[in-house]
């Protein structure tokens, strides 16, 4: 199946994205302020939102590789599974690592993204998923250092 060449995301596309980011950004926020008396809600928030994410992430994989090239091999399904496996983990973890496990593996969804991406001729996605990647990690990583302050 040939895909075809997308130039850029749409606007819409950038911004539910950015919408998607107000979640990270809120509840990292929200674990700063431990008066509010709601550390252990917003952290096991903002780590199950980070969980979701991830595993949107490699769902994204799945669904190229079933799209593209259903006989190409396990390895785009096994990636697939990979991110939600790996935040499952990091839920099990306490909040601070399990925070901080979770800006490690959107940062290696984004590492695997710039890899495949120009397979699946979505290279010009790349520049909206970094920039939410980075605003998503710096958010599980202020959360992790908000719940340690």
């Amino acid at each position: 199946m040939t895909v075809p060449l997308v130039t850029a995301p749409p606007a819409w596309a950038s911004w539910l994205g950015a919408g998607g980011l107000i979640p990270f950004a809120g509840l990292a926020l929200a674990l700063w302020w431990p008066g509010l008396g709601q550390q252990a809600f917003s952290s096991h928030a903002l780590a199950s939102y980070g969980a979701t994410i991830a595993s949107f992430l490699g769902a994204i994989h799945w669904g190229l590789a079933m799209r593209d090239h259903p006989g190409a091999g396990a390895g785009p399904y096994l990636w697939g599974v990979m991110p939600s496996l790996l935040a499952w983990l990091a839920l099990l973890l306490p909040p601070t690592w399990g925070l901080l496990a979770l800006a490690v593996l959107l940062g290696l969804c984004l590492l695997v993204d710039e890899r495949r991406y120009p397979h699946y001729q979505l290279q010009a996605w790349l520049p909206l998923r970094r920039r939410l990647t980075v605003v998503a990690s710096l958010a599980c990583l202020a959360g992790a250092v908000g719940l340690l302050w």
